[in-house]
């Protein structure tokens, strides 16, 4: 699909209900166990071949710098269900604000699942509006599978 590697928002979008127990474990092993719960990671071969099994349950796109800072400000938590903040990220992790934060996970320099106390999921709101299509058909007619750039515009409006 992809021939450099990126930095990848997964975003899972339909239940488990009458899900295959194999699909069920690849969200386990993204982090991501219910609706509306997304995560960051990177565009290896093995991620893509694990997004590639869950496509008919969650869409995905690259992830541009703006959006990572503000799903991180405004989702991110720490164990403990705190809220992350730049006190937390420059006092426990080796950065000096959110933003950098940010700038090491999209440039991946750091996985977003292994950061020291930091949960790798990001609990979201159902999309302001509503989604704009049916939840059951890929993108361009409906919301599953790969949308590119336009899953930036679908994150902002579920923070």
């Amino acid at each position: 699909m992809l021939s450099e590697e990126k930095c990848f928002f997964v975003l899972r979008i339909r239940g488990e209900v009458g899900m295959r127990e194999e699909l069920e474990d690849v969200f386990k092993f993204l982090h991501i166990t219910r609706k509306n719960h997304a995560t960051i990671i990177k565009g290896t071969p093995s991620n893509l071949g694990m997004i590639q099994k869950i496509k008919d349950y969650a869409t995905w796109g690259e992830a541009s710098l703006e959006t990572i800072s503000i799903v991180l400000r405004g989702r991110g938590l720490v164990i403990g269900n705190k809220k992350l903040t730049d006190d937390y990220v420059k006092e426990n992790l080796e950065y000096d604000s959110i933003d950098g934060l940010a700038k090491a996970i999209y440039e991946l320099k750091v996985n977003f699942w292994k950061l020291d106390n930091v949960k790798p999921v990001l609990r979201l709101h159902p999309p302001r509006g509503g989604f704009r299509r049916q939840v059951r058909r890929s993108f361009p007619g409906g919301e599953l599978g790969y949308r590119g750039e336009a899953m930036n515009q679908l994150l902002k409006k579920m923070i």
